[in-house]
């Protein structure tokens, strides 16, 4: 699909990622929007981000949907393969610099994976 054109609706929630660093829920990148954009906006900006290599998805614990600046990734190929962390405290969630082996499997092509750990962050924990 692709970014044509950085809209003002666009530049705000790449803005968003910028500062903020971290995984945000759809929720909540809708409610530090909704005063600019409706959620239909939100949602196919996240599509376009995501289909251009800029942001990946994954799911949450409670199924609910976050998204995350990716890290060399291009609109042909998404090099986003590692786990995600969820304080079950905080609900902070952290992408994990940690090397996973996504195993092959015959006759098979894992075109995404969805790895996600759940416990109690270090702010938390202590």
């Amino acid at each position: 699909m692709g970014i044509i054109r950085k809209t003002k609706a666009v530049t705000t929630v790449l803005q968003i990622f910028e500062q903020k660093k971290e995984a945000q829920s759809v929720v909540h990148l809708i409610e530090l929007v909704k005063d600019k954009m409706n959620k239909t906006t939100v949602y196919r900006i996240l599509d376009r981000l995501e289909a251009d290599g800029i942001i990946h998805s994954f799911n949450g614990k409670d199924g609910l949907k976050w998204y995350a600046k990716c890290n060399g990734c291009s609109a042909e190929h998404h090099t986003d393969k590692h786990p995600h962390f969820q304080c079950t405290e905080c609900d902070k969630v952290e992408c994990l610099s940690v090397e996973i082996k996504i195993p092959s499997i015959k006759n098979h092509e894992v075109a995404s994976t969805d790895i996600l750990l759940t416990g109690r962050c270090e702010v938390c924990s202590v």
